[in-house]
């Protein structure tokens, strides 16, 4: 099995109750040898009140699909573009089994609220701040993000309870205006130099890659992309400003 399927089968925790659960009930019977391993061993059916990363990437996957079908159409090239993007976070043999998996997905109806509400309450803050920049990053793996998707993802991120400030500050990563840079620190462009200073601090530790370890090297390496947006904006106001 590979990389993919042990974190499915190493631990669902939370996920695999609720609107989350049910969605995965028949692709997880499909995907594993007619879902036994999973079904029937301890860890796949030991509650567990942190997310594991085989919550994390059923709750993406699950997310994936309803940002795929905002526009009521799937095209294959909009799959192709979901593997890149999996394949250069999680890896080949593990970007396979999850298109597998996110096909499926895609003839469900996805009770969008609901699902976002259970991560809301089982998953912490920092990992839901992770799941709005992988939205975003799979709505632009095709150049654009589409005024559908974006309305869809913002929807999301308002229902796993992010903040407006923190939802404008990963969509500027994505969609570039004059003013993104200092979105992205959540400040306005009147700040002081010490105002920016301080926001600099604070955003980059909410950031912090380490916040998101929990879930394993693989999605430690992905958040470490949004860290780098908040050091590149910071240094973009530095330079603009002369800063020291």
């Amino acid at each position: 099995m590979a990389k993919f399927g042990k974190w499915i089968g190493g631990g669902l925790g939370w996920a695999f109750g609720g609107p989350i659960g049910a969605i995965f009930g028949f692709v997880v019977g499909s995907m594993f040898d007619g879902g036994n391993d999973v079904l029937n061993s301890p860890a796949g059916t030991g509650y567990s009140g942190r997310t594991t990363t085989g919550g994390y990437v059923m709750s993406l996957l699950v997310l994936t699909a309803a940002v795929m079908k905002a526009d009521g159409k799937v095209l294959k090239s909009e799959l192709n573009y979901v593997k890149q993007f999996m394949v250069h976070n999680f890896g080949e043999a593990s970007a396979t089994e999850a298109i597998k998996m996110l096909r499926d997905l895609l003839n469900q109806n996805i009770p969008v609220n609901e699902v976002c509400r259970q991560i809301k309450q089982n998953m912490n803050y920092s990992a839901r701040l992770q799941l709005l920049h992988f939205l975003y990053g799979i709505a632009q793996s095709d150049g654009a993000v589409d005024k559908k998707e974006q309305e869809t993802i913002t929807f999301i991120a308002r229902e796993m309870g992010l903040s407006e400030k923190d939802i404008e500050s990963i969509q500027a990563m994505f969609i570039p205006n004059t003013e993104a840079d200092y979105k992205i620190l959540e400040i306005d462009t009147s700040a002081s130099n010490e105002e920016v200073k301080k926001a600099y601090r604070r955003m980059a530790m909410k950031f912090h890659p380490d916040k998101v370890s929990h879930l394993g090297e693989d999605f430690q390496k992905a958040a470490n992309e949004k860290f780098q947006s908040v050091n590149k904006a910071y240094e973009n106001i530095k330079k603009e400003r002369q800063m020291a």
